[in-house]
């Protein structure tokens, strides 16, 4: 017998998103969303043999990285999420392969928005921005075969017609604090926690969203460019006047690539409120170096809100 096989091996070198039977959007990575069962051991009986057996079946989260091609549906849905308006959404991670033929497809039920990652800025980087979205479904079902076409009309977004987003293209803010020298931001990562109410009659349990964790913000820029944070560092944290009279308001504005200054046409915007310095780290100082010394401003953060602009407009 023949060790080959002439069927060819699943190759998907396109992933697409599917938000109740629309198109979201393609997708750069794609990870998680299988289901698992929890293993349970009966106590040894007479046959002194320890007995298997599964019980609750749970699933993976969904976690997909994305650019700014994705539909206005999608956007809308992240960001009524953490506005406690959040919505629970049918839809699929389609894998296709080169020729854009579906080969599988991975239903999820109920999915709700746990997770939203924004990537690092830094005005040295040549890098496009990459969202990463986390997707809580309640059950997933797996198909595979399919083989329909998802090119064209079938699958109308054209991502080669978007803006792209930079990670060098930015632009910071905070009350009474000068930012135009910001160089660097780190990622920032939201979180929605999400706890599990099984159900009498159900197999699965239901999830139902809690509390939103809001991260730390950090900005680096140059020593000379930093004033206004020491003066700040020195009142808030050296001088004790930390009040919430004391916390300041911020943003962080991602630009697309053309630059465009207007507000309305940012590829997105990061509302900051309740800001509040607690640490400052100045760069390792070397004798005769000609490198810049640059500062780490590390911030608090109590409450944020965002808004994700269409690429397309």
């Amino acid at each position: 017998m023949a060790l080959t096989q002439n069927k060819r091996a699943y190759a998907a070198g396109h992933f697409a998103l599917e938000l109740d039977a629309k198109a979201g959007g393609w997708l750069f990575t794609v990870e998680g969303g299988m289901a698992q069962a929890e293993v349970v051991n009966e106590k040894i009986g007479p046959e002194h043999l320890i007995h298997k057996h599964i019980s609750t079946v749970k699933y993976d989260d969904i976690t997909v990285t994305c650019g700014p091609a994705m539909s206005r549906e999608f956007y809308n849905w992240i960001t009524k999420s953490f506005q406690g308006d959040y919505s629970r959404q049918n839809g699929a991670i389609i894998a296709a392969d080169y020729n854009f033929n579906e080969v599988t497809r991975l239903n999820f039920f109920a999915g709700l928005v746990t997770e939203v990652g924004f990537p690092a800025l830094d005005a040295a980087s040549r890098d496009v921005a990459r969202l990463t979205v986390k997707i809580s479904p309640e059950y997933t079902r797996l198909e595979t075969g399919g083989g329909r076409s998802i090119a064209g009309s079938a699958y109308p977004i054209d991502s080669t017609k978007a803006k792209r987003w930079l990670t060098r293209n930015f632009r910071c803010t905070i009350d009474g604090v000068d930012c135009t020298r910001v160089a660097k931001v780190e990622a920032i990562t939201i979180k929605q926690k999400v706890t599990e109410v099984p159900l009498g009659e159900f197999r699965d349990p239901y999830r139902e969203p809690t509390i939103i964790e809001y991260p730390n913000v950090v900005f680096s820029l140059p020593e000379s460019h930093a004033g206004d944070f020491f003066d700040w560092y020195k009142s808030f944290v050296v001088g004790g006047q930390c009040d919430t009279k004391d916390e300041k308001h911020g943003s962080i504005t991602f630009l697309h690539e053309d630059m465009d200054m207007n507000p309305k046409k940012a590829a997105c915007r990061i509302d900051l409120y309740n800001l509040g310095l607690f640490k400052l780290t100045m760069d390792k100082g070397e004798a005769g170096s000609d490198k810049i010394r640059m500062v780490k401003a590390e911030m608090y953060c109590e409450k944020m809100k965002f808004e994700i602009q269409d690429a397309y407009d």
